[in-house]
């Protein structure tokens, strides 16, 4: 049997050197930044992974939550999500396209791309600040027990959400007020709600139709309806109101469900942000035949690897708080 043997000056892309695999050292650069980067994600999900099956049977439910789109009333469970997830992957599909022209040494459609690609990454972080708003400020408030548990309201009539002012009784109470002219320590009075527990309570009593719904999930995967005796018993244990949630409190159930939506979605909208201004950058170098200049477009691939990283990542992130 013969055999034969290669030799001669052919090039192994296994063989390292100073550009492995042919790429540059801004290509290899970024490919160790999305590696790390995707290691940190991988921790924040697995801890919410955790957190969430943890506390299983208090955590919000996605549809519950996330109802709301712009200039709509009404309750349209993660249809505005999706959007924003649609958006975000066409945007990945035009950086796809602007780096095509880029090879192709096209400068007008790299130009045409990267400003689409632009548009759908500040759509993107306009609507993720809309929703972080909307979380924050709420739509129906809740009361909290002694033991931190949430306690929402539903119209036993309609099978619906009853929001605190659907029934709440307006009391001519006093709510002190600290001013500069007076003469006594001046004081910031903070955030009230709208109102006081005591107007709830009275207001709650006085509406037959109204029942409380505990953030325990059942086995049918709803939220625990007590009757109207037990809800007038569990209104006992009621401490404070809630409205919106934030890093202490969270109307829809779980706070850890909050802090994680906060630090989770705010760092991939950082990410997200982040790659939109570094696209402007790269937009006008574009303008300015920097590029065209240079012979290559490099700079506009190794920007659209992040931002591929990016879209990557919210998948991910849009799976576990939306979907699962």
């Amino acid at each position: 049997m013969d055999t034969t043997v290669t030799t001669g000056t052919e090039d192994n892309v296994w063989g390292g050197g100073n550009r492995p695999l042919g790429a540059s050292y801004g290509k290899l650069m970024m490919w160790f930044f999305i590696v790390s980067d995707a290691l940190t994600f991988s921790g924040f999900l697995v801890s919410y992974g955790f957190s969430r099956f943890k506390f299983i049977e208090t955590w919000p439910i996605a549809d519950e939550v996330f109802t709301h789109v712009p200039f709509f009333h009404g309750n349209y469970p993660m249809y505005y999500v999706a959007f924003m997830t649609f958006i975000l992957i066409m945007s990945s599909v035009t950086m796809v396209l602007a780096v095509d022209a880029g090879h192709r040494m096209m400068k007008n459609r790299v130009i045409l791309y990267m400003f689409l690609t632009i548009i759908g990454g500040a759509i993107f972080v306009g609507s993720q600040a809309w929703e972080w708003a909307t979380f924050i400020k709420g739509d129906y408030g809740a009361l909290e027990t002694k033991g931190g548990r949430i306690l929402q309201f539903v119209n036993a009539e309609t099978g619906e959400r009853a929001a605190l002012a659907d029934f709440s009784k307006i009391l001519p109470e006093e709510r002190v007020k600290h001013e500069k002219s007076a003469g006594i320590w001046y004081q910031e009075e903070g955030y009230k709600t709208s109102y006081s527990l005591n107007e709830v309570i009275q207001g709650f009593r006085a509406n037959p139709n109204i029942l409380i719904r505990t953030e325990t999930i059942n086995e049918e995967g709803e939220k625990t309806l007590l009757t109207r005796g037990e809800s007038l018993e569990k209104l006992k244990d009621a401490v404070l109101v809630v409205e919106g949630a934030n890093l202490i409190r969270n109307e829809y159930g779980s706070r850890l469900f909050a802090d994680f939506f906060f630090f989770i979605t705010g760092f991939h909208g950082f990410h997200v942000f982040s790659g939109v201004v570094i696209n402007v950058i790269i937009f006008f170098n574009i303008i300015l035949g920097t590029y065209e200049r240079r012979g290559h477009y490099e700079m506009v691939e190794k920007v659209g690897l992040y931002w591929h990283f990016v879209d990557l990542v919210w998948v991910f992130v849009f799976t576990f708080f939306y979907l699962v």
